[in-house]
C-alpha cells in the first residue's frame, strides 16, 4: 500500500480494510513496493505484521488507527493467503516482477496480468468500442501537432485533458477551442515537464452533464456493490473527493446496470477482481484498479459496510482455492458477497 503514514483515518478506505480483516482475526501485515526482495529465489517483503491485543477491537477508525501496533520482520510473500495490492497507480512495473514467483500460490487482487495490462489510463482509452457506446471519443499520445489537430477537428468546442499517470483527478482540465492560443504551451507543459523525458497525456471528448459531477461505483467479482454521486467543488471541473468535490446517495440506474455488466465481464477476465468505475452520462471514463477509495462515503450514505462484502468474497476465494487446488478461477466464483 502508500505510506502508512500518510493516511488519513476519517477517510481511507484501505484502512477499512485492514480493520475488517483485523476484527476477523486474521493475519495482516502492511508492507510497500520498495520492500520487495528475494532471496534464494523466495519473493520476501520487510512486513509490518498487526499485533494481537487483548483489548476488545474498537468499532472507532480513528482509534484503531491510533492505536494499531506492529512488529517488523521479513516475511515470505508466499506464507499469505491474499495480497491486497492498494498502492497509488502508476505502480513500479519491476514490483509485478518480484510477485510473478508467487502468483499462483496466493490470490493477487487484482491479479498481476491484470495489472500489468490496467497500470495506467490506457487501460480505459484502448477498450474495444467501435460505436463508442461505452465511453467517448479518446486520444493518447505525446505528438503535440497531432494533439493540436484532434482538437481543431473536434465537433465539440471543449474537451477534458488529462495526464496518463495521474490519480485523485491531479492535472484533469477542461480546454477550449476558444483559447486555443494557450493549448500549445499547455500541452508542451504536460508532456515536457523538464523531468529530462516526456510524458503521455490524455484528450477526451467533453461528456455532456460532467460539470454537474461523476457518478463512483465500486466493482467487485464484476459486479457492483457500492456507488454515489460526486459533485465538484465550484470553479472546478474535477469531482473527486480529494480535490474538494462534494458526495450524494445515488442508485444505479437500469442503464448503468447495464454499462457494468459490460464492464465487468471484461474486468474479470483480466483478472480486474475489485476496481472503481467513473461513469459520466452513461460513459465510462476510467477504471481505478490499484486504490479506489470511496469505501467510507458509500458506507454513510446507504448505512452498510463495504469492507464485509469484500472480506466475504476474499474468505469466500481463499476457501474454494484450498478445495479445489487446480483448474481455479476466482470469476467462477457465485458467493454471498456479490449476490
Amino acid at each position: 500500500m502508500y505510506p502508512w503514514e500518510r493516511v488519513n483515518p476519517k477517510q481511507d478506505s484501505t484502512l477499512r480494510i485492514i480493520h475488517e480483516s483485523v476484527k476477523r482475526g486474521h493475519d495482516v501485515a502492511i508492507t510497500h513496493p520498495q520492500n520487495l526482495t528475494i532471496r534464494d529465489s523466495i519473493t520476501l517483503s520487510f512486513c509490518k505484521t498487526v499485533q494481537p491485543t487483548t483489548k476488545k477491537l474498537t468499532s472507532s477508525i480513528t482509534g484503531f488507527y491510533k492505536s494499531l501496533k506492529f512488529k517488523g520482520s521479513m516475511r515470505s510473500m508466499s506464507d499469505f493467503d491474499v495480497i491486497f495490492m492498494r498502492d497509488n497507480p502508476p505502480i513500479d512495473p519491476l514490483v509485478f516482477n518480484f510477485l510473478d514467483s508467487i502468483k499462483d500460490d496466493v490470490f493477487i487482487i487484482n491479479a498481476i496480468d491484470g495489472l500489468r495490462e490496467a497500470n495506467n489510463k490506457i487501460y480505459t482509452a484502448a477498450y474495444h468500442d467501435p460505436h463508442r457506446e461505452i465511453i467517448p471519443a479518446t486520444h493518447v499520445s505525446k505528438n503535440i501537432e497531432y494533439l493540436m489537430r484532434i482538437i481543431e477537428e473536434s465537433e465539440n468546442d471543449k474537451m477534458i485533458m488529462k495526464p496518463l499517470d495521474g490519480y485523485g483527478g491531479s492535472g484533469v482540465i477542461v480546454i477550449e477551442k476558444s483559447a486555443m492560443h494557450n493549448i500549445k504551451s499547455l500541452l508542451d507543459f504536460y508532456i515536457n515537464k523538464g523531468d529530462g523525458k516526456s510524458n503521455y497525456v490524455i484528450l477526451q471528448d467533453y461528456v455532456e452533464g460532467a460539470e454537474n459531477g461523476d457518478v463512483r461505483v465500486l466493482m467487485l467479482n464484476g459486479k457492483p456493490i457500492g456507488a454515489l454521486r460526486r459533485r465538484p467543488a465550484k470553479g472546478d471541473a474535477r469531482s473527486n473527493i480529494s480535490a474538494g468535490g462534494t458526495v450524494e446517495k445515488y442508485k444505479l440506474t437500469k442503464a448503468d446496470k447495464m454499462l457494468c455488466s459490460k464492464i465487468g465481464e471484461k474486468l474479470v477476465r483480466d483478472g480486474i477482481y475489485y476496481a472503481g468505475l467513473d461513469l459520466i452520462g452513461g460513459k465510462l471514463i476510467e477504471v481505478n484498479v490499484l486504490s479506489p477509495g470511496t469505501i467510507t462515503d458509500i458506507n454513510k450514505l446507504n448505512n452498510t459496510k463495504i469492507q464485509e462484502k469484500i472480506l466475504n468474497y476474499l474468505e469466500d476465494v481463499v476457501l474454494l482455492r484450498d478445495q479445489l487446488k487446480e483448474n481455479f478461477r476466482p470469476e467462477n466464483i457465485v458467493t454471498h458477497a456479490t449476490t
